[in-house]
């Protein structure tokens, strides 16, 4: 396979993006839930999954695996599912936690090489909440799966996860949509 030197620029301006949106906090936002946030970091794997392709989707991705495993294995590691078993605590959480962020610019390059055919903007935005809900599914599915929530837990992550998804389409309308119209050549200063 090869990966062209564009994928790899792409993949890390992204890798970048998510770094300064993990440290710096601007990629979480408080909301009343388990994790007392909502994030905008399945953004850029969804990005590079549609720019560049399901390799660079997941590489990106990788980062915001990493940042959720310091930020929430906790969780994972303290519930009582895994109470006396802290070995498979750790497993849980890295199956939990990284496998969902490898999937999501996959998923989110899918559903626009699917749709790109159609109208831009919709595949856009499809792949946007393609990405976010692989993402937010995966997650609390494998949580459940895994004991550490039980099912009621669904009934608070919808709020959160329709916004994430919306929020998600529109970045990656916005971004995309501008970076396509630069590489075409139509971009421009009306300055």
């Amino acid at each position: 396979m090869n990966i062209s030197t564009r994928s790899i620029v792409v993949a890390g301006v992204l890798i970048a993006i998510s770094a300064v949106l993990a440290l710096t906090g601007l990629g979480y936002f408080p909301v009343p839930n388990v994790t007392a946030s909502a994030t905008i970091m399945q953004v850029p794997p969804i990005i590079g999954g549609v720019l560049e392709g399901p390799l660079v989707g997941a590489v990106v991705g990788l980062v915001f695996g990493l940042d959720s495993f310091i930020k929430f294995a906790s969780v994972v590691t303290t519930s009582p599912a895994y109470a006396n078993n802290a070995t498979m605590g750790w497993v849980a959480a890295f199956i939990i936690i990284f496998l969902p962020r490898l999937l999501i610019g996959p998923a989110a390059w899918w559903m626009y090489k699917s749709l790109r055919g159609g109208n831009e903007i919709v595949a856009l935005g499809a792949a946007g909440v393609v990405g976010s809900l692989t993402n937010t599914v995966l997650v609390v599915g494998l949580a459940i799966l895994l004991q550490v929530f039980t099912f009621e837990i669904v009934a608070v992550v919808i709020p959160q996860a329709v916004f994430e998804a919306v929020l998600a389409a529109v970045v990656t309308i916005a971004v995309v949509a501008a970076w396509k119209r630069i590489e075409t050549g139509r971009g421009g200063s009306s300055v």
